[in-house]
């Protein structure tokens, strides 16, 4: 993955706009959780090929970068962004990582439900 480059996310995500897409978005902190002095809960979310179809999609910020998704139905929303990639040729691939390289957050479309 390289550092996001918020013009080429643009291009990428506005290619996908008013398409059905598959999304998955992924948060932790996972076990490795060290804030309130390492007496904060786990806290997570996932979900993985919800189908959707976004009519705008922005990417904002400078480090830990913010991307949304305006479907029908409301939002979808992803921060803390600092990577990317495309992935077999077609699909965005969007994570954050800490400063120790662990995965904290993940932000993937396609146009194929993810395996």
């Amino acid at each position: 993955m390289e550092p996001i480059d918020k013009q080429l996310v643009q291009e990428k995500l506005d290619a996908f706009t008013n398409k059905e897409v598959y999304i998955h978005l992924e948060t932790t902190n996972g076990a490795y959780a060290s804030h309130f002095g390492n007496n904060g809960v786990n806290v997570g979310a996932y979900i993985r090929n919800a189908k959707v179809t976004f009519t705008n999609a922005v990417i904002k910020g400078d480090v830990g970068h913010r991307v949304g998704l305006n479907t029908q139905l409301g939002w979808v929303y992803a921060e803390g962004l600092t990577d990317w990639e495309i992935y077999r040729g077609k699909d965005l691939l969007l994570a954050g990582h800490d400063a120790e390289g662990r995965l904290t957050v993940a932000l993937q479309i396609s146009e194929e439900p993810f395996k």
